[in-house]
């Protein structure tokens, strides 16, 4: 368990070797850290400001580097904060840091302790901590432009107003009940309580449907390639990743496990899952693969239904995977059909894995599907993410409705099941009850985060 009152320190930029290494301390033992190395006045806040840097004992140069102060409460953290940007020689970073932790209440961070500060001393709630991490692993535009929104505070925002919604419909209650003999209290305070609580159940039930739109970009839309044996699955994967992912031979059943690629689909982020061929076997270990290839497509947003030159149907095939996942219709190998057969009625679309002969159109509708299952990715609006934001706020709605429920059965159940829901919107964004959720979330963070 870390200690509140030591000053930590960690190497906050990329791996060395690199032009520059950011080195980040934090806490009120900042400044004393930093004037041990040097040999003049501590630079003013704010600006950047040429140093050397000296050893704090044989007081021999060990680097010359550009320092920045930030004097709490108006830094990252909420403390003081210094970063030492250094040349990012291995040398370099790895004398400074040994020099750091020799400095009596000074240490080494743990993994995403600042920003687990940050949120303590109140500059960030936990939906932006979340939204920080999602933006510290963003591989896609998409992805940044969602995170980039919830740093910003964009659900704490939407949560905090609704809490407060529910923390005055409480105080009327309240009102009606305690004073209820008190002539300045109108005896009409509740009136119209229960349309609110009404609109405000709705706006919530909006914004869970809304938000899987959020968790999908988070985590990726999920696509599954499925189709009999030696259709050209792995071909396809291999073409969609520009490189040899997957095995690919002539002999049918070659795949029998399921291949995963997370690739960046113009903008889009994707989990494209490469399938074991569905067919009739004795082979257990094929069988078991077919298995896990019918559980992929049954969880997946969208499935690749692929056929080959042969044009053999994949109807019972998407019969037997009962998926409510989109379905895309596509015929590989059209480089062994001669020109005038090249056409498919039931709209399959035509492409060859190994000559590139219409993949770009295959593409293309790939594209326009993952970008209508997220929302063609354009909203700036805050929309929930992780699995938990969802839980909670299923908890909001069902203490909401149980409020309405509760009309005939007093006031007092009434604001029991509002004070439940206002705690669930308070667990949302860390005001109360989420110790134990916070090694969880920060420990996904890197060292220096």
């Amino acid at each position: 368990m870390r200690q509140a009152d030591t000053t930590i320190f960690a190497l906050s930029s990329g791996s060395v070797p690199a032009g520059v290494a950011v080195i980040r301390l934090s806490g009120s033992q900042s400044r004393f850290a930093i004037e041990t190395f040097l040999k003049q006045a501590y630079p003013s806040p704010r600006q950047s400001t040429l140093c050397n840097l000296y050893h704090p004992v044989d007081k021999s140069l060990l680097d010359q580097v550009i320092l920045l102060s930030f004097p709490a409460p108006a830094s990252f953290t909420g403390e003081d904060v210094v970063e030492i940007h250094c040349h990012g020689s291995r040398a370099v970073v790895a004398i400074l840091l040994d020099c750091l932790s020799q400095i009596p209440g000074v240490r080494a961070a743990e993994p995403g302790e600042f920003s687990r500060r940050a949120f303590e001393n109140g500059k960030l709630d936990l939906t932006a901590v979340e939204g920080l991490g999602d933006l510290i692993h963003a591989d896609t535009e998409v992805q940044r432009r969602q995170a980039v929104v919830q740093m910003a505070g964009g659900l704490e925002k939407i949560y905090s107003t609704w809490r407060a919604d529910i923390v005055r419909m409480r105080a009327l209650i309240e009102a009606d009940l305690d004073f209820a003999d008190e002539e300045d209290v109108p005896s009409d305070v509740t009136d119209g309580l229960f349309d609110e609580i009404r609109n405000l159940s709705a706006e919530i039930n909006r914004h869970i449907t809304q938000g899987e739109i959020g968790e999908r970009i988070r985590d990726g839309v999920r696509i599954a390639l499925v189709g009999a044996p030696n259709v050209g699955k792995s071909s396809l994967l291999n073409a969609l990743a520009k490189r040899d992912v997957a095995i690919v031979t002539d002999q049918p059943g070659t795949t029998r496990d399921v291949i995963e690629v997370q690739l960046d689909l113009r903008g889009y982020p994707v989990s494209v899952f490469d399938t074991a061929g569905l067919r009739e076997t004795t082979d257990l270990v094929e069988q078991e693969g077919i298995r896990r290839s019918t559980v992929e497509a049954v969880r997946a947003d969208l499935v690749v239904a692929l056929t080959d030159h042969k044009g053999t149907s994949v109807d019972d095939e998407l019969a037997r995977l009962q998926t409510d996942a989109e379905i895309i219709k596509a015929q590989n190998k059209t480089d062994l059909i001669e020109s005038a057969q090249k056409q498919k009625s039931d709209g399959s679309l035509l492409f060859s894995a190994r000559t590139g002969e219409g993949l770009g159109d295959l593409i293309d509708e790939l594209s326009e599907r993952v970008a209508r299952l997220c929302g063609d990715g354009k909203s700036e609006s805050a929309v929930w993410t992780r699995q938990r934001h969802k839980s909670l706020l299923l908890e909001v709605r069902d203490a909401l409705d149980m409020a309405l429920a509760s009309t005939d059965l007093g006031v007092e159940l009434v604001a029991e099941h509002l004070r439940q829901a206002g705690d669930s919107l308070g667990k949302l964004v860390g005001v109360i009850d989420v110790d134990d959720l916070l090694d969880v979330i920060f420990r996904e963070f890197c060292i220096g985060k």
